[in-house]
């Protein structure tokens, strides 16, 4: 069954006619073609699919597409402005937060929301609220690094 969605995705509202049973990380892959956004382990253990949904944080293989009706979606792709990276996605960089890549996405949106709900985490706040996210390559050191930047630049 067919159902019209339409949502606002990084600050441009869109309509779309989809299959009920869509699920929301595929919608923006497929239909928006938003590729930050990446499928890991379809059952939100890994959390590379992680976006903002309402200013939250969620894991969007977790959730159809139908339930995003009318909400604000923030991307990967969303949080740069005027072509400067987010201050998350500039310490992710120069702290060599990031190998391969494939969790990275879902790792900063984590993080920014990390910092949001503990503008001063500790390390071990940090590792606690990164635990939805799996990195395959880094040992999170330079991830926990880069979001220690970010809390000390206020």
């Amino acid at each position: 069954m067919d159902r019209t969605v339409t949502m606002t995705v990084n600050g441009k509202q869109v309509t779309a006619t989809i299959d009920a049973r869509t699920l929301l990380v595929q919608f923006i892959r497929e239909n928006l073609q938003l590729t930050g956004t990446h499928v890991g382990c379809d059952t939100a253990q890994c959390g590379a699919c992680t976006i903002h949904m309402n200013g939250r944080a969620v894991k969007a293989c977790s959730m159809l597409a139908v339930q995003a009706d009318g909400a604000t979606i923030t991307t990967i792709e969303g949080l740069s402005a005027n072509g400067d990276l987010h201050p998350m996605q500039k310490a992710f960089n120069e702290c060599h937060a990031l190998q391969c890549g494939f969790c990275t996405p879902g790792m900063v949106m984590s993080a920014i929301q990390l910092l949001q709900d503990n503008p001063k985490p500790t390390e071990a706040q940090i590792r606690e609220g990164l635990d939805g996210n799996i990195c395959r390559c880094t040992g999170y050191h330079n991830i926990v690094r880069a979001i220690e930047q970010v809390a000390a630049q206020g």
